[in-house]
């Protein structure tokens, strides 16, 4: 009788990081704080909005983690730019990395597709753990930031269409799974955008979530 080969397991999926900042010392700490992440490959980096047009397709990443003040192009100029050229799709997911916790900021880089916007003094915790959520489907914003949002904005504009359709599930009492079935996704995507709804609007425990769901659900009811 012939053996049936074993199921080869499946390889781990590696995240694929590129660096864009103008300051070599930022990029020597990232990749310094990145690099021995696991599921991690940093496979390229660049000093300047025009290095990183040129270099970013070849190095196909999945993500990139870009500054926001650069000199020749500021970062969500080159987020726009990134995202809606055809030689860069697909497009990755871009993490903007910032000094300024200015909302103003934080909504244009929302404006034009960024998933994720960091504080540069953030722990590597943060930074990490905003790599992992956007690189899951979802969003993030530095908690410092999303309160500062928060306070400034009214709660539908810090949310994708997506976040708020999930929003609005939650508040009519829907379950992960549910929720999962019926838009077509996966567990694990309902959850990150989950985690990624609570980081945007400040919001710490599932009850708070919940909660504020049930409260809020009619305003988002409309997005899709």
């Amino acid at each position: 009788m012939n053996e049936v080969p074993a199921t080869a397991a499946a390889a781990p999926v590696v995240v694929r990081l590129f660096l864009v900042d103008d300051h070599p010392l930022v990029r020597d700490g990232l990749r310094a704080r990145l690099g021995s992440m696991p599921g991690l490959e940093i496979v390229g980096e660049a000093g300047s909005a025009a290095e990183a047009l040129a270099l970013i397709g070849p190095a196909r990443p999945h993500l990139v983690l870009m500054d926001v003040g650069m000199k020749d192009m500021n970062g969500i100029e080159l987020a726009a730019l990134l995202l809606q050229q055809p030689q860069h799709q697909p497009a990755p997911h871009i993490v903007m990395l910032s000094m300024y916790d200015n909302p103003e900021y934080v909504q244009k880089a929302l404006q034009v597709g960024a998933r994720g916007y960091v504080l540069k003094d953030a722990p590597a915790a943060e930074i990490v753990a905003a790599i992992e959520a956007v690189s899951a489907g979802g969003t993030f914003l530095s908690p410092a930031v999303s309160k500062k949002l928060f306070r400034n904005q009214t709660p539908r504009p810090l949310l994708t269409p997506r976040e708020g359709e999930i929003l609005s599930a939650l508040g009519r009492g829907e379950s992960s799974k549910q929720i999962a079935r019926d838009l077509g996704l996966s567990v694990r995507t309902v959850e990150a955008h989950r985690q990624s709804i609570k980081r945007r609007l400040g919001i710490e425990g599932q009850a708070e979530l919940i909660k504020y769901a049930v409260e809020h659900a009619r305003e988002f009811g409309g997005q899709g």
